[in-house]
């Protein structure tokens, strides 16, 4: 069965700034490559040739950089007043026709560098929503981070499931990996995925953040109370975030 990919790339990503002046955030680069060259070169080495992406901030940029490697692109134009999962919405088309043609999606943050067996051990996951989480989290957040604790969320498994995420933690006990922006949800489970968003309340508010600006820990914390079926795919390191200038200079 053929996986599909979405990438979401929106976002300004103005603790990038001054490098995101004239591009977008997955465009700077890191050790000479564009962050986003390095999630289609994985992308490529997986053989997922079916990829789309949503952009948002400097849309026609981004779209001409990578007209030759992506098939499918979206944009949220309103990308400085929303966040992740109307970035995620705005491809409401692709997730509908990746049902239609029974392929699985596989959705990718476009600030993050993985290494390719990390998206290889998520195509071989077969569970309807796999979510993968780093075990080894604090070694780079101490890197990133003068204290890792005030950035990082929670997160809690019980028996593979994730039964928590995304909250903001009282103490290390309370993060037992780290989400780090790829999962993938199976083509059977889509049809829910797209129900549950359809169905929630846009008057309310989602970890402290309106309908429009809801976190994806958030909307996987819905699917979480609905359906307790999120599996984790549990790492140890071997990716990035880069999210500030200070990470560029970090090895992964």
């Amino acid at each position: 069965m053929k996986t599909r990919m979405l990438i979401l790339a929106a976002g300004l990503g103005s603790r990038l700034l001054p490098l995101t002046q004239m591009v977008p955030k997955c465009m700077v680069r890191y050790k000479g490559c564009a962050i986003i060259d390095y999630i289609l070169d994985s992308a490529s080495s997986c053989k997922i040739g079916d990829i789309a992406i949503v952009g948002g901030y400097k849309f026609e940029i981004l779209k001409q950089y990578l007209c030759n490697r992506v098939t499918h692109f979206y944009e949220n134009i309103n990308f400085n007043s929303t966040n992740m999962v109307t970035t995620l919405f705005c491809a409401r088309e692709f997730l509908e026709e990746s049902f239609n043609k029974k392929q699985d999606v596989i959705i990718s943050y476009a600030d993050i560098i993985y290494r390719t067996c990390i998206l290889k051990k998520l195509l071989a996951c077969k569970d309807e929503i796999n979510v993968v989480v780093d075990k080894d989290w604090k070694e780079l957040w101490c890197k990133r981070f003068d204290d890792p604790l005030s950035d990082a969320e929670s997160l809690k498994i019980q028996d593979g499931r994730i039964i928590e995420i995304g909250k903001k933690p009282s103490s290390y006990e309370d993060i037992q990996a780290q989400y780090m922006g790829l999962f993938k949800i199976s083509y059977s489970f889509l049809p829910k995925v797209l129900e549950l968003y359809d169905n929630l309340d846009t008057t309310k508010l989602y970890d402290g953040k309106d309908f429009s600006n809801m976190y994806m820990t958030s909307f996987i914390t819905q699917i979480i109370k609905h359906f307790n079926n999120v599996m984790a795919l549990e790492i140890r390191s071997g990716w990035l975030e880069i999210d500030q200038i200070k990470d560029l200079e970090i090895e992964f």
